[in-house]
């Protein structure tokens, strides 16, 4: 087996179909085609099912599957060792981002950086955290900025983590602002804003709903924070949002308690850090760390 067939096979796999794999790896479909080919008959079995429109795995491919991915893994950790630390920093580094820390972190990080390390090319991708966790499994970035999940696998590796503390909110003309304090039970005759029910932010609110036994009314459902601080803001119905977030368009509501998420920077356990993404990792450490939320409205 070679590297290239190897990657050739997991780029079919997860792009899920040859063309778009040829592209990805800047072959031509016949290239690719023959790579899988070769490794085909390589190890004397098929490996990929292609009397389907979908690609599908055979039981062979299945089973070899983890095994690719590991011995990838390997390679690219050769290239990091063998890297002089004194080396300068050049090349690509891949990351991924959440469309929160994207607007609200990753500015900062990255005027640090590319002013330090000028002759790094920086390849972002923009998604939400369910989207980027999948990503990552594929190996389409180094690191990635997410909400850090409860239920997060085993073989992610998280570097760095902070706290995004949050807060209920209403529109400063919604019935709720001449309350103080707030109740759950009060927010529950209301509409709720709030992102999928497959986030952490949804998993921290229903709990609390849930444990209280009382009804959440989801509606209008949205990953994007500025969506949802934007309907919250006309009185559509009430929110959680990080507290970096609010100002004078929205009013914060006193529950008696406060809620908070975790964001965080993961990579995969057993896959090594280029330079390039440590001093990232640096940099973020340095800015982050016991960084203050912000300010906080009256």
């Amino acid at each position: 087996m070679d590297s290239n067939s190897l990657r050739a096979f997991l780029t079919i796999i997860d792009q899920g179909s040859f063309s778009e794999a040829a592209e990805v790896l800047h072959l031509t479909q016949p290239a690719i085609s023959k790579r899988l080919a070769t490794l085909e008959h390589q190890l004397g079995t098929t490996l990929i099912d292609r009397s389907h429109r979908q690609i599908r795995l055979t039981e062979a491919g299945t089973r070899l599957l983890p095994h690719a991915r590991l011995i990838l893994d390997e390679i690219h950790n050769a290239r990091v060792s063998l890297s002089p630390d004194n080396e300068a920093l050049a090349g690509e580094l891949q990351i991924i981002a959440s469309h929160h820390i994207g607007l609200h972190h990753l500015p900062n990080w990255l005027r640090r950086f590319t002013a330090d390390y000028p002759d790094v090319k920086l390849n972002l991708q923009f998604m939400e955290s369910d989207a980027a966790y999948a990503q990552m499994r594929k190996r389409k970035a180094e690191l990635a900025f997410v909400t850090l999940s409860d239920s997060m696998e085993s073989h992610f590796m998280v570097y760095e983590q902070w706290a995004d503390p949050m807060a209920f909110a209403t529109g400063p003309d919604h019935e709720l602002t001449s309350q103080n304090p707030v109740t759950l039970s009060d927010l529950a005759r209301y509409p709720a804003l709030l992102p999928d029910t497959t986030t952490a932010t949804y998993r921290t609110v229903s709990r609390l709903f849930l444990e209280a036994n009382l009804p959440l009314q989801q509606q209008i459902p949205t990953n994007y924070l500025e969506t949802i601080k934007m309907m919250t803001s006309v009185g559509l119905g009430w929110s959680v949002l990080p507290i970096r977030m609010l100002d004078n368009s929205v009013h914060r509501l006193d529950l008696g308690f406060s809620v908070s998420r975790v964001l965080g920077a993961i990579g995969l356990s057993g896959r090594r850090l280029s330079l390039a993404a440590q001093a990232l990792l640096a940099i973020v450490r340095e800015q982050e760390l016991n960084k203050d939320p912000g300010p906080k409205p009256d």
